[in-house]
């Protein structure tokens, strides 16, 4: 069942926009910002290094949100005109009438898809800054790694329960876009309340940044704990309308 669900996700079009964009815009980022980046490290003007490479992990993270929204929005694509309101999903259910089972090869689908490419992107960033930044660059933490690998799927899997719940693809994926790459309200939001530095967006990074762009103090289990209940939360809603609703 999972093998199925990996080929159906890898034979979409918008699942390998995902993985091109997701895989070559970080890698892609660092080597434009290279001589800017490296001027400001050399004269001191760039601050903490802490984050440096960790911080481009970020750039990349469209990859996991369109591959999650798309894993499932696709079973809500109409069939043909000769079958109007048939959609994939009837076929899906036909094939695995399971709905839970279902749902779980679908996410496991995701996260070896997204994993994958997470390793490939975080391989790709930190070997560049290494080459092109030598001693500024930190020392490699395999715990701070593994915590940015888990968000990249953390993110993949909150998208995947956004979609489910609303059986759109373009409404959350535009949103989930323009909230990361042009206006992040989260972060408007932390202007406003504390509280906010607990949505999942924004407290799922701070499982391995550690430098002072965020004012309140959350420790790397903490944020993951969080995200993981948020996820948790938004999987149950989902899966609970999915089996409610009618294909």
């Amino acid at each position: 069942m999972v093998t199925a669900e990996l080929r159906k996700l890898l034979a979409l079009p918008t699942a390998w926009a995902g993985l091109a964009i997701g895989t070559l815009l970080a890698p892609l980022i660092v080597l434009i910002n290279a001589r800017y980046t490296h001027a400001a490290l050399v004269d001191g003007t760039y601050g903490d290094v802490a984050d440096l490479g960790l911080m481009d992990l970020g750039i990349g993270l469209i990859g996991p949100m369109v591959l999650g929204v798309v894993s499932i929005s696709s079973e809500y694509t109409p069939t043909g005109e000769h079958s109007p309101g048939i959609t994939q999903l009837h076929a899906t259910l036909t094939a695995m009438p399971s709905r839970l089972r279902l749902l779980t090869a679908k996410l496991l689908a995701l996260v070896l898809v997204v994993l994958a490419q997470a390793v490939v992107v975080a391989t790709a960033v930190l070997t560049l800054n290494e080459i092109l930044h030598g001693d500024f660059t930190p020392p490699l933490e395999p715990a701070r790694i593994a915590s940015a690998l888990l968000y990249w799927v953390l993110l993949a899997v909150f998208s995947f329960a956004i979609a489910l719940i609303t059986r759109n693809g373009i409404v959350p994926l535009t949103v989930l876009i323009i909230n990361s790459t042009f206006v992040s309200v989260s972060y408007l939001l932390t202007k406003v309340t504390d509280l906010a530095y607990y949505l999942p967006d924004i407290v799922g990074a701070r499982m391995f940044i550690r430098g002072g762009a965020f004012a309140q103090p959350i420790s790397p289990v903490a944020a993951g704990l969080t995200m993981t209940a948020w996820i948790a939360l938004l999987l149950a809603i989902g899966a609970y309308l999915f089996h409610r609703r009618d294909a």
